[in-house]
Order: C-alpha cells, then structure tokens, then sequence
C-alpha cells in the first residue's frame, strides 16, 4: 500500500482484480443486491481496455494510482518510506521536492487518453455509454490458442456458461443510509439548527449525548463550515459540547473552528484526519477510575491528521498519531506503533508508550515522558534520535501544551507537571528523525 513494497510482493502477491470484480458483481446479481450499491474496481488500471473489461465483468466506477502517479513523474524507486524519492513526490525533503516536475494537467491529459481509447471499444462493441457496458458478460469470450498454458486456466467462473446478464446500480432501489437520523442533522437542520449560523460565520454552542454507534460525529458540520468557508472558521467558531461515548472516527475532517469537546470516552479513529479543528476528550467528573491510568480513546487516533489540535485526558490505544502530518496533540500514554509514519506536527505524550514506537517516522517531534527511563526499549531506533530536552523553544513547546492541556480538560496529570515543570522536565525525550533534524539544523542556519 505504501509503494515501497519489495518487487516479489508486486508480483506475487494478491490476485487479479479481474477476479475480484467477477465475484462481487455476480455475488450481488444472485443475491438480488447489484443494483442497490455502486461497484468499483481498482488495482493497476493501465488503459482503455483495462477500464471496458473492468467495466464488462460488473464494474461501474474504476480507480486510478499507479499510472497517474507515474505520469507526474515517478520512477517506481520504491523508497517511498525512506524520505529519499528522488522525484520529490514522497518525501519531506525540501531539497529532493525541487525535483518535482509533475503537473495537473498532466493527469488530465492521461486520463483523456484512456476515456478516448475506451470510447474506440465502446463503438467496436457498439454500446453508447458506459452503463450499457455494465455487466454485458456476453461481449468477452476466451481467445483461441493453441498454448497448452493457457488453455489449463479456467475461466468458468469469470465467465459462466450461464450468464447473469444484469445492469449495475440504479437509484430506485439505492441504498437509504438515513442521514437524517444522525446527530450531526439535527444540530444542523433541527429546531434550533445551527446552519445559518455557519453559513454567516457567527459562533455558536451545541450540547448533546452521544452513544458508541454515533459514527464520524461532528464530520458533516465540518462539511457544512468547509462548504461556506473554504479556509474554516476561526477558532472555537462552531463549539459542540458532547456527553456518552463517542463512535468509530469521532471528529473525523473536522476543520478550523470547530471545536468538539467529549465528556466520556472515543472509539477507534478518534481525529482521523483531523484538518484544523480542535478535540478534547475527558473523563466524567464522577468517574469511579483514574483517568491517567485508563484507555479514554481507541486505537489509530489522530491517523492522517493534517492540522489542528487534539487534547485527550487519558491513555490511547495503539497506532496514535499514524501518518500525523501536522497536528498538535497531547495524550497521557500510548499503545504499540504510536507515531509510526509520522511526517510532521508535535505529540506530547506524558507516559509511556508501545513497542515499535516512532517507526517509520520522517517528520515532526514527538516529546515523550520518560519518568521510568524504559522508552529506549520500545522506541524504533530504524529513523530517529532520543535527546535530552535541551533548547529553550522545547520547553516552551511542551509548557505551552501542557497549560493548553490543563486549560481544557483539566488533567490532574497536567496539573502535577507544571507545579513542578522544572523538576519533571530533565524525564522527557524528545523524538526527532534524523534527517528532519538536519533540515531544521539547515533552515535555521540560512
């Protein structure tokens, strides 16, 4: 998924998506389901005839990665976790990014290429659009050969004697996912909505329950702010004050100035995404455990988070901060792979973390308290360095944060650390990668 796999794996592993569409179209036809989804195939689409196939055994939506990516201008050097692509596509390097020559109207001008080859099948076929393409088992047939290889494959049950002639997704029966029942309508568009308040740029505050099956909570207004303010709203412009227990992806996307604060605890994929907005996550005040001590968010939190900022009162699960880009955030502890490929921003984590902690990791800080001296068993040591907390600017960084922290939930763990931040500081490390420490060390010499 990386790009960075070892070439045995591109060959070898996984199957044919010619395969995979075959099965789930018939599948669904049989099962009499096809017209209520969408169907799309992706997996190394490479032209016109690729997308007439695909398009033929089910299909009805296809996915582009590799070509695309190829045409702004890489070279498949698999490298893409090293921070070293020569073509300054995946990499942080400021250097190595001015070797980036890819343009959009490059990928335009492909996919042109492949709409245009495929509108020459579609006459050779003689259908007039693509939904008409959908499903016609009865335009492919094996080739003749006289190859004893190709004559073993069974194609039967890519193409069956018996076939299931059916057309793709169609609206009258499209699947209702009832979006007006969410929570996030009814602070929207309920009675005391607050949809005209966003779409004016005025502030206002939201208090609800949330329960565990309340999924992606606060990402449809955030929608809403990106959909009448392209740039977010300022801070704390959009505050929703929450109690329960939050589900899958709370606070997923959300953007500036929304600010989401959840009394209670998170599932998975707390923050996924985050892209300017603000989340608080603490204990009730009447909690019968102490919240330090206990996981209050599940795992893969804050995954793909671009900006914003993340206060969590608590332990986190595994996988905190994955693909962190440029989120700030504070959390009281973390499980296995915390800040694996992170590319940017700062995770202030005040107790101990995983196994495998910072792998893969090319960009950002992370300041991790170390009151026990066993962080330099679990931390992968592949990419970063662990140092002492020497310069003015990290202190001010993890005193900021940690008032920040304080300020909106209240952390006793806070407290305890700034009433006694000198003597407590000379226990955290900071986590930095190596070659991003030498791009800081270059910048700050120019």
């Amino acid at each position: 998924g990386t790009g960075a796999a070892p070439i045995s794996s591109i060959h070898n592993a996984g199957l044919p998506w010619e395969l995979g569409v075959a099965e789930a179209h018939q599948t669904l036809a049989m099962n009499g389901l096809r017209d209520m989804v969408v169907l799309e195939c992706d997996g190394k689409l490479m032209s016109g005839r690729d997308v007439a196939i695909a398009a033929i055994l089910g299909a009805e939506e296809f996915g582009f990665a590799t070509a695309p990516l190829v045409t702004l201008g890489c070279v498949m050097m698999r490298v893409c976790n090293l921070d070293t692509c020569p073509m300054g596509i995946a990499t942080q390097n400021p250097e190595l990014r001015k070797n980036f020559e890819g343009k959009p109207e490059y990928v335009q001008r492909f996919m042109m290429f492949i709409a245009e080859e495929l509108r020459e099948y579609m006459a050779k076929l003689g259908v007039r659009s693509v939904d008409e393409l959908v499903g016609r088992y009865d335009l492919l047939h094996v080739k003749d050969t006289d190859s004893k290889a190709v004559s073993n494959i069974d194609v039967s049950r890519i193409l069956p004697d018996v076939l299931p002639l059916t057309t793709g997704y169609g609206k009258k029966r499209s699947y209702d996912f009832e979006l007006k029942e969410r929570k996030d309508y009814g602070i929207l568009h309920g009675k005391r909505g607050i949809r005209k308040t966003i779409e004016n740029g005025d502030k206002s505050e939201v208090a609800c329950e949330v329960e565990n099956t309340d999924r992606t909570f606060g990402t449809m207004i955030g929608a809403c702010i990106t959909r009448f303010h392209h740039e977010g709203l300022p801070e704390d412009s959009v505050r929703i004050k929450c109690r329960g227990a939050g589900g899958q992806s709370f606070g997923a996307f959300i953007p500036r100035g929304e600010t989401i604060e959840l009394t209670g605890e998170a599932n998975d994929y707390f923050g996924k995404g985050l892209s300017g907005g603000k989340l608080i996550v603490k204990a009730p005040e009447d909690a019968a455990y102490d919240a330090e001590n206990n996981i209050i968010i599940g795992n893969v939190a804050l995954y793909g988070a671009t900006s914003g900022e993340a206060y969590i009162a608590g332990l986190a699960g595994e996988r905190f901060c994955v693909r962190n880009s440029g989120a700030k955030s504070v959390v009281e502890g973390v499980g296995e792979h915390g800040c694996e490929y992170m590319t940017g921003g700062v995770a202030l984590i005040l107790g101990s973390v995983g196994k495998n902690f910072a792998a893969g990791m090319s960009g950002g800080v992370a300041y991790v308290l170390d009151e026990h001296n066993t962080l330099y068993r679990n931390l992968n040591k592949e990419l970063v360095l662990m140092e002492n907390i020497e310069s003015e600017g990290d202190r001010s960084v993890i005193k900021t944060l940690l008032q920040n922290h304080l300020k909106y939930t209240g952390s006793k763990k806070a407290k305890a650390l700034l009433d006694d931040f000198e003597g407590y500081l000379p226990k955290f490390k900071k986590i930095i990668p190596a070659e991003y420490k030498k791009i800081i060390s270059q910048d700050d010499r120019r």
